[in-house]
């Protein structure tokens, strides 16, 4: 028995020595048991191997002490719970299980990717702005959004740029003017 147990407590009750295939019997019970502890099925039989040699190791180091009034079958099942709970927090408590990625500067990832709640509201109002616009002007809002300049968009369409240019110009209007009307409904 490790030290830190009194030997009042070690001694209570005299070790038993199942034999393993009463362990590896309670397959089903452990793997049950994993299950409800949130382990993955594609890991279940991993953890249950390491469930039993466990349990093995605790067999023969004379640390499965159970009631000797209790049914063996009860105390043996009772005992492997107790073992397949701490496998599973083990288990789930490890990087790879969580799909953790180990980085050099966690911090340095905090302020990447977050978005201020505000501007998020804003740009899907904008969004469903842009979805009731005619369709022209929606085309070419995108179209400026995107990476090609306006006079390229112009000349892969037979346009004047300077027509597009306008057109971009009565396209965003159309945009901030729907925006502003969708602002001042929501007040209401």
């Amino acid at each position: 028995m490790p030290p830190e147990y009194p030997l009042s407590i070690a001694n209570a009750h005299p070790a038993v020595s199942p034999p393993i295939e009463a362990l590896v019997a309670e397959r089903r019970l452990i793997a049950a048991v994993l299950v409800a502890c949130g382990v993955h099925a594609r890991d279940c039989e991993d953890v249950l191997q390491n469930v039993l040699m466990a349990a093995w190791r605790a067999v023969q180091e004379g640390r499965y002490r159970p009631d000797p009034r209790a049914d063996p079958r009860r105390a043996l099942q009772g005992w492997l719970r107790g073992i397949t709970w701490r496998q599973a927090g083990h288990h789930l408590g490890r990087a790879h299980v969580r799909r953790e990625v180990p980085v050099d500067e966690p911090r340095a990832l905090v302020d990447e990717g977050c978005v201020d709640l505000e501007e998020r509201l804003l740009a899907r109002a904008a969004l469903r702005a842009l979805v009731e616009l005619p369709a022209h002007h929606g085309e070419l809002l995108l179209a400026a959004a995107g990476p090609q300049t306006i006079t390229a968009y112009a000349r892969a369409h037979a346009l004047n740029p300077a027509t597009t240019a306008r057109r971009l110009h009565v396209a965003r209007e159309a945009l901030a003017a729907r925006i502003a009307r969708g602002r001042s409904g929501r007040r209401r």
